[in-house]
């Protein structure tokens, strides 16, 4: 730990007295306790997930649509036409275009969270995929963000609907609040995330579908979390 700072070593020295797991809520509390960061911390989970991240059918991804929201403000790009457009920008879109906003995200702009495109769009939006793709922003049937029911999607998107996917090493992370939520609204995020987590298991994995989970804040330790507590969902 001699790299770390001595925030962070006092954080690990209250950890070291618990037991080497805790139920979910406990281990919550615990991140709230001891994040010592000047700003508000994004509290986040970590899940190992039993699946072979070589095979793309057991590739995990989902959504889940928080009760308190991540504590941030989500900005939804919209690539609509027409009517589309007009209901998009009442729903609260922050961008809305097609050729512009493609052209846009050419040149490097990414400043948004989330994208919606209605079917009518998306061969335009084609283009993206390279670059939207692998961040995971662009517009997917899957997820329910390609729909000529903007309304519906954005305001999901905006209430809090956030979306996972397992990476290359199977692992799943995601944002679950901030230091400054309360533990209960910290605890009722992490159940619906597990929630849908367990929801999206694919049918061809096998054995022990979650196999370690741990939460922390930005800047401080991992906390493990009790499997058979995080399946109490």
């Amino acid at each position: 730990m001699a790299d770390r700072g001595k925030k962070y070593q006092a954080a690990m020295e209250q950890l070291a007295a618990m037991p080497a797991s805790v139920d979910s809520k406990q281990a919550l509390g615990l991140v709230k306790k001891v994040a010592h960061a000047k700003f508000d911390e994004t509290v986040g989970v970590d899940v190992t997930l039993g699946i072979d991240p070589e095979k793309s059918e057991q590739a995990v991804r989902g959504s889940v649509l928080y009760p308190h929201g991540i504590g941030k403000k989500v900005r939804v790009v919209v690539f609509a036409k027409g009517k589309y457009a007009d209901e998009a920008a009442a729903a609260g879109a922050d961008y809305i275009g097609v050729e512009d906003m493609v052209e846009k995200i050419e040149g490097g702009w990414l400043d948004f969270d989330c994208a919606v495109a209605t079917p009518d769009q998306m061969g335009v939006i084609g283009r993206l995929a390279k670059i939207l793709g692998p961040r995971g922003l662009l517009p997917n049937k899957k997820t329910g963000t390609v729909t000529f029911d903007v309304t519906a999607i954005i305001k999901d998107l905006k209430g809090g609907r956030t979306f996972f996917k397992s990476d290359r090493g199977g692992l799943v992370h995601l944002p679950l609040g901030k230091v400054s939520f309360d533990e209960q609204k910290l605890h009722d995020n992490f159940v619906a995330f597990m929630k849908a987590l367990i929801a999206s298991r694919p049918a061809t994995a096998k054995g022990r579908f979650v196999k370690k989970v741990i939460v922390s804040s930005t800047m401080g330790p991992g906390v493990l979390v009790e499997l058979d507590d995080a399946f109490k969902v």
